[in-house]
């Protein structure tokens, strides 16, 4: 980035609250009541989040009559699918430039059912009345290096080859849309990119399955999952769901099939938010359009406007810590915040006097390809989607999808797909895992400082299809 003579960042986050900003808010649902005793239904779905919320909201549109029982180990909404920045993405393959990479011969029909997934989500929003601030600003990716803008110009041409619309935006351009003396370049995609409140999102279609009859427990850890005749029982802290077929949607959280969890490392992955914007400091940034940003750095940053008008700002570290670890001690990190507070006020100066309101962290279930993967258990009664790698607000519902037909039996175009059918090379165990995570992360860092040139070990892991990202 060019060097400017940024604001301190400790002191414009001394006073941040320790909170995801979507979470704290006075509309937070309480919990529904815990299970205790057995239930039984058609369909159990395990895990509360986005993909087991479109799994169980489906599930009931396509057969109304069909039982369907969720269960959830907090409450809805409180882990990735409450605390990500917000960007509801047409991409399923975790972009285009990794679709391109890994399934060239079908990434138009994944652009294609990508979009649709998008309007889709769009039409459910409006026909259940669920207010999480959607708007469809799409997604502008800048060039902060010199080296990146070629590569923006070349993605913008390949996209192109598929049948996208993509503007590429030159200095003079870029800055008119928002204003940085850091930009370069920009690629700007206009449509296959919404923006959400992720939180409400979660309460939204926790609401609309309740009203078509779903039952949900929260506060209700499932321990384990076993075959019993023609049954699949999901064993609970106080109860057991009973089920002809189980949804297994546990993000980065230890899978009840075990054989499945090598395939998925959890990240952290952090994100501040700003006061609201005065009018004035809006307009000395520009951003007239709202599209939700990213730049183009292996360590990356996203950013967007929240509806008060506030920057979400978060990114660029991604934490692995041995062991896979998760604790609620590790959703704070200082280092990474002054580190990401730098970073904002040199890319936005005019703002050396906006100070962040909240600071927060969260895991993201991380796999070898950066994009969901599939599979089935117990004689096919159970199926799962794992490894979403931090893009699944819209990915989500398209894997809802896929569990369903593989649930249903059903032969369609999702389960057609080479991306559906295939998984990610799983991790090595430790201490391998933990080597090479943080030999990726070293190496991404060094090739972000030195012109985007990739060292032997990144261009290792490129020519095995392998990496690590957030």
């Amino acid at each position: 980035m060019t060097q400017v003579i940024a604001a301190d960042p400790a002191r414009a986050l001394v006073h941040a609250e320790p909170v995801p900003f979507w979470l704290d808010d006075p509309a937070r649902p309480a919990a529904l009541p815990a299970l205790a005793g057995d239930e039984h239904a058609d369909l159990a779905v395990v895990g509360g989040g986005y993909c087991g919320l479109w799994t169980a909201l489906l599930a009931k549109e396509r057969d109304p009559g069909r039982d369907v029982v969720l269960v959830e180990a907090r409450e809805i909404g409180w882990a990735a699918s409450g605390r990500n920045r917000g960007f509801c993405s047409a991409s399923l393959t975790h972009g285009f430039g990794n679709g391109l990479a890994r399934w060239p011969a079908e990434l138009a029909e994944l652009e294609r059912l990508g979009l649709r997934n998008l309007d889709e989500i769009e039409d459910t929003l409006r026909r259940h009345g669920i207010d999480c601030d959607w708007e469809r600003t799409g997604e502008l990716t800048v060039a902060t290096r010199p080296h990146q803008v070629p590569e923006l110009r070349e993605e913008a041409e390949a996209m192109r080859r598929y049948g996208l619309s993509p503007e590429f935006l030159d200095t003079g351009r870029v800055r008119a849309e928002v204003d940085s003396p850091t930009y370069l370049a920009g690629l700007l995609d206009r449509d296959r990119t919404a923006l959400v409140d992720p939180a409400r999102l979660a309460w939204g279609l926790r609401e609309a399955c309740v009203r078509l009859g779903v039952r949900i427990y929260e506060r209700t850890p499932a321990t384990s999952l076993a075959a019993r005749g023609p049954s699949i029982v999901v064993t609970t802290a106080y109860g057991r769901v009973v089920a002809r077929r189980v949804a297994l949607a546990t993000n980065a959280f230890p899978s009840l099939v075990h054989r499945v969890r090598p395939y998925v490392v959890p990240v952290y992955d952090y994100a501040m938010v700003t006061e609201p914007l005065t009018d004035a400091q809006l307009a000395a940034v520009g951003w007239r359009n709202r599209h939700g940003m990213a730049d183009s750095g292996s360590q990356f940053h996203y950013y967007r406007l929240t509806a008060g008008n506030r920057i979400l700002w978060g990114g660029y570290d991604a934490v692995y810590h041995y062991g896979s670890r998760m604790s609620a001690d590790l959703d704070q990190r200082p280092d990474t915040f002054r580190v990401l507070a730098g970073n904002f006020f040199r890319t936005f100066p005019q703002l050396e006097d906006v100070r962040f309101t909240h600071t927060w962290g969260g895991v993201i279930d991380t796999c070898t390809r950066f994009s969901a993967f599939f599979g089935t258990a117990a004689q096919g009664r159970a199926a799962y989607a794992l490894g979403f790698t931090g893009l699944g607000v819209g990915a989500t519902r398209f894997a809802a999808q896929v569990i369903l037909d593989r649930l249903d039996g059903l032969d369609t175009p999702r389960t057609r797909l080479a991306m559906v059918r295939t998984k990610p090379v799983p991790f090595p165990p430790e201490p391998l895992r933990w080597l090479g995570i943080e030999l990726t992360r070293r190496s991404m860092a060094r090739a972000d400082r030195n012109g985007g040139r990739r060292n032997l070990w990144l261009r290792a892991m490129d020519a095995a299809g392998l990496g690590f990202d957030s």
